[in-house]
């Protein structure tokens, strides 16, 4: 659905509004018949897919597969499998004061949810939460990003294809204009993926309207590789871990922190990994067909003047350094004697840009990261299980990852999200039920009813053999 004008959008909302309880209405068996028909034209349409994100990114066929389309068909199987279990009601435990009453926990949908997706994982980030959401028993409107306008058009075909615009619409266009409609009208969730400084304006919206909310946003997030790390080990996945998608990845590691004494080995097996991946010379590596581009050439303008910057201020390049503004490349990158007083280290990077941070003691390591604002992932690499223990006690992150890079978020069995600068709520398999969903305390009295003892009037008499008569009353339970 491509944005006209706001009364398109507002006869959307409305229109949605009068199907927001039939929807809520739906069994679990009417949820999942929906979910498999996603499935089904997923599956059938993944080549449109391919097709547009190479368009959009030049992004591989099979990356694409393995960071998009497996994990959304994944997200699906799962939310199928444990739907049932996930929509029963939840029996409490009795209170001791209210003895003759049950209580019970009911999930019932949030209502109309707003879900607006980003433009690194067009797909996955989209779709994942519309189908937590329609697993939730929700109506949809979600709003892709403009700059990955061809995998936007799919994505507004495929569902246009399947559901009908009142119960779940892609709403294509602009941030700038069809979002701010957007978060004007009084959705009863919002959910927003993207960057820590849009969150904030999307929770403050959000707050006018009393919604809701859940923010997956990003950061810097740390690698620290300790005294006793296998370099060789560690280094494939730092570099996998950074450089998928161009390093446009919100849980990527944006930094390492490395011992001093052991700056230079790790910079030499990153290098060697970044080589085996995408080739030998940088010609090899700017034409692989297995690198993705940057998003627009303002961001690799931006990635560019990270560069600049560092080797300025004295950073020395152990792979990489050029760029290709024009055609949205920047080189896999490696930067040594990185201080963080570089603009490298000023905000989430987004690129392919590895910066190496040398640190003399793990308590300075540890410090570093205290003193900069909350990750959405830290990943640790070494052996010695006291000091990762002491690593995860003394930080805190969306999510963290020992001796691997990205994989933590395969397991929908825990939710994924972050924390503080990082993110509000979170997500994947039952968190994400969870998230769509209003959790209702349902109590149901029955019997005789101890409360009659605390009714007015009051007075010193009544409330003495009230005590007596609910002690009496207890002794025979």
């Amino acid at each position: 659905m491509r944005f006209i004008d706001s009364r398109q959008i507002n006869t959307l909302f409305e229109d949605q509004g009068l199907k927001r309880w039939p929807v809520a209405a739906t069994s679990a068996g009417e949820r999942i018949a929906k979910l498999k028909t996603l499935r089904k034209a997923l599956v059938s349409r993944q080549g449109e897919f391919y097709d547009a994100i190479w368009k959009d990114f030049h992004k591989s066929r099979f990356e694409a597969w393995t960071t998009e389309f497996l994990p959304t068909i994944e997200e699906i199987d799962y939310t199928i499998a444990h739907l049932k279990k996930w929509m029963e009601d939840r029996p409490a435990k009795r209170t001791a004061i209210l003895p003759t009453t049950r209580s019970y926990l009911r999930f019932e949908p949030k209502g109309r949810v707003l879900i607006m997706a980003p433009w690194n994982y067009p797909l996955l980030l989209c779709v994942s939460p519309i189908v937590s959401a329609i697993a939730a028993g929700n109506v949809i409107v979600a709003k892709p990003s403009n700059k990955t306008p061809n995998v936007s058009a799919f994505l507004a075909s495929l569902f246009e294809s399947i559901f009908k615009k009142d119960e779940v619409a892609i709403v294509e266009g602009a941030g700038s204009s069809v979002g701010e409609v957007l978060l004007r009208l009084p959705f009863d969730h919002m959910f927003f993926t993207g960057s820590p400084k849009v969150g904030a304006h999307v929770g403050e919206m959000s707050q006018k309207v009393h919604a809701g909310l859940t923010l997956e946003l990003g950061g810097k997030s740390p690698a620290i590789v300790l005294d006793d790390a296998n370099l060789k080990d560690a280094a494939p996945k730092i570099a996998w871990g950074k450089l998928i998608n161009a390093g446009q990845t919100c849980i990527a590691p944006d930094y390492v922190l490395c011992p001093r004494n052991k700056v230079d080995q790790l910079a030499d097996e990153i290098v060697a990994s970044i080589k085996s991946m995408y080739g030998e010379s940088e010609e090899d590596r700017k034409n692989s067909p297995d690198f993705p581009r940057i998003i627009d050439t303002r961001a690799a303008e931006r990635l560019q003047n990270f560069i600049y910057d560092a080797v300025e201020k004295g950073a020395a390049i152990a792979i990489g350094g050029k760029s290709c503004v024009g055609e949205r490349y920047v080189a896999p990158t490696v930067l040594k004697d990185v201080t963080p007083q570089m603009k490298v280290m000023s905000s989430e990077i987004f690129g392919p840009i590895l910066p190496i941070l040398p640190y003399d003691t793990l308590e300075n390591a540890i410090r570093f990261v205290q003193d900069s604002p909350k990750p959405l992932a830290l990943y640790i690499f070494g052996k010695s299980s006291k000091a990762i223990r002491s690593v995860i006690a003394r930080t805190t992150a969306g999510s963290t990852c020992v001796n691997n890079c990205i994989v933590q978020i395969e397991n929908l069995s825990v939710p994924f999200g972050g924390v503080g600068n990082s993110g509000t709520g979170n997500y994947h398999g039952f968190y994400g039920f969870k998230t769509f969903s209003h959790e209702r305390n349902v109590m149901k009295q029955s019997g005789f009813d101890v409360v009659r003892f605390f009714r007015a009037p009051y007075g010193k008499a009544k409330a003495q053999a009230a005590i007596q008569k609910a002690l009496r009353f207890f002794k025979k339970m």
